[in-house]
């Protein structure tokens, strides 16, 4: 027996993984639900109302979904250049603190200038973020995975200096979080009484254009040529380390935005648990959709469905809520295997095996 390349996968192959994938997660989930003496189908009945039963649970589905869209996508922009970025959160967090910074009180502007300037300066700070890994990549060598990984928890630490520092509330009675972001300085909310904003408007924005420049643009050319050979990308005349520092650039300034919009259109502060690993869960988004920047959407919302459908069945039926983060990485395992047996095939005795 042998594993031999497909010759060209299907596109039907290609699009069936990622969703059989989700399907058989949410079937090897049913496992431990019924172990713990739950009814499968009630547990998950609960799930789909606690998503689709109002439209306040719709919204919050949407709400949850907004920063996996950003982190999704710069985990897929960056993966597709083989520029392996793991410091979506820490990103994240600099958008965060950069937007408090600016809309704290620091700039007193009406909401038509401060809005722009907050996205603007999140977005850079993120940038930044991975901007400083990607030179060490590609002046000295060093491994982006390392870098960025352990660059999170140096980001992290700094943040939690700053709030009880510079960026401390002073009528916080103690608490390390930031001074409130300025009223208008806020994201606008898109539907009236409900948590969802219009940083939603700018992630599918973001996912618009990010899947036609991948596409149709000689950036998104570059960037595909460099993720498939990097030394024939180079042969050709490509830039291959100004190539990797422009999505770079794009990849941290998206994980930028997802702070922002957690901060600007959600809490209006900030705090070190800001993020319950957003930046870790869209490399999970950006896998089960293929790296494909449309794609991401709708793992964006799959993953919200299951986080948010969880905590509805937890209060429903008394099954603990971290069914939501078995079927996340059961996702995650599912489409690596699924992947790999899209590109290769088992070969026994001449014939295919699989």
């Amino acid at each position: 027996m042998r594993i031999e390349p497909r010759n060209a996968p299907t596109r039907l192959l290609t699009l069936g993984v990622p969703v059989l994938s989700a399907l058989v997660a949410l079937a090897l989930a049913a496992v431990p639900l019924a172990f713990a003496g739950a009814d499968v189908a009630a547990a998950y009945g609960e799930m789909v109302n606690g998503v689709f039963g109002s439209v306040f649970a719709f919204s919050e589905m949407l709400t949850r979904a907004t920063p996996l869209i950003f982190t999704g996508l710069a985990a897929a922009l960056a993966f597709r250049a083989r520029l392996w970025n793991i410091g979506a959160e820490g990103q994240l967090y600099l958008g965060a603190m950069a937007a408090v910074a600016i809309g704290a009180g620091a700039v007193d502007a009406p909401g038509i200038v401060l809005v722009p300037l907050i996205v603007v300066l999140g977005a850079a700070a993120g940038a930044a973020g991975m901007a400083v890994p990607t030179l060490l990549k590609t002046r000295f060598g060093a491994d982006e995975v390392v870098t960025t990984l352990l660059l999170n928890f140096v980001i992290l630490i700094f943040v939690q200096m700053m709030l009880e520092g510079a960026l401390k509330d002073p009528m916080g009675l103690g608490w390390p979080q930031s001074a409130p972001i300025l009223d208008q300085g806020m994201l606008p909310t898109l539907i009236e009484r409900m948590r969802v904003h219009s940083g939603l408007v700018i992630a599918l924005i973001a996912a618009g254009v990010a899947q036609f420049m991948l596409a149709r643009s000689v950036w998104g050319f570059r960037l595909r040529a460099v993720g498939e050979n990097a030394a024939a990308a180079r042969h050709a005349g490509i830039r291959v380390n100004r190539t990797l520092f422009s999505v770079a650039v794009v990849s941290g300034g998206l994980a930028g935005l997802a702070g922002v919009s957690e901060v600007a259109g959600l809490k209006g502060y900030l705090t070190a648990d800001l993020s319950p690993g957003f930046g870790y869960t869209g490399i999970v988004v950006a896998m089960l959709a293929g790296l494909s920047p449309a794609g991401v959407v709708i793992a964006a919302l799959f993953i919200a469905s299951v986080f948010v459908g969880a905590d509805s069945m937890s209060r429903a039926i008394g099954v603990s809520s971290y069914l939501a983060d078995l079927v996340v990485s059961m996702s995650l395992l599912c489409v690596l295997i699924g992947g790999f047996f899209a590109r290769f095939k088992l070969v026994r005795s001449g014939r295919v095996a699989a």
